[in-house]
């Protein structure tokens, strides 16, 4: 089933960026590891958007393996920052335009820097968020590089 677009998917189409797209059923505060089992996938090799904010209240974006934490100490010193939190869903939508559990890193209301976890690249393919719940598209994680130009980091820590 093909769907209308998002803005993470135009993004993509403008960037000439290939994709699969991948629909399953949202579970409220479910997060990746329902994402993974519904598409049969290692939830290491789904990867969540995370909108976050220095103490200066600049925003930020964090793609993380979705069975991995972000070390917000490690980030802070990454970013230049004092401290690192996450947005509340309020505000992590405002910067974004996308709701919790939908947001992209693709398209978003307002550039934002991106960090990447650096392992991600070892993937051969990844599932990161449509701009919808519920909707993952894959692609090989090249492409984070080539249309976001993220920083690259260290900052992941087991669940």
């Amino acid at each position: 089933m093909k769907s209308a677009g998002t803005p993470a998917t135009i993004f993509l189409v403008q960037n000439g960026v290939a994709y699969t797209e991948h629909f399953y059923e949202y579970v409220e505060h479910g997060g990746t590891s329902v994402s993974s089992s519904a598409l049969g996938v290692p939830e290491h090799e789904v990867v969540k958007t995370l909108v976050m904010e220095t103490d200066r209240g600049d925003p930020l974006i964090v793609l993380m393996h979705g069975d991995r934490k972000v070390s917000t100490k490690e980030l802070a010193r990454v970013a230049g920052a004092k401290r690192v939190f996450p947005c509340k869903p309020e505000v992590a939508q405002r910067h974004s335009g996308y709701l919790v559990g939908g947001t992209s890193p693709f398209g978003t209301r307002k550039p934002m820097p991106v960090y990447l976890e650096r392992s991600v690249l070892a993937l051969p393919r990844i599932y990161i968020n449509g701009g919808r719940r519920g909707y993952l598209l894959g692609m090989p994680p090249g492409e984070l590089v080539r249309t976001l130009s993220p920083v690259l980091v260290d900052v992941g820590l087991q669940e």
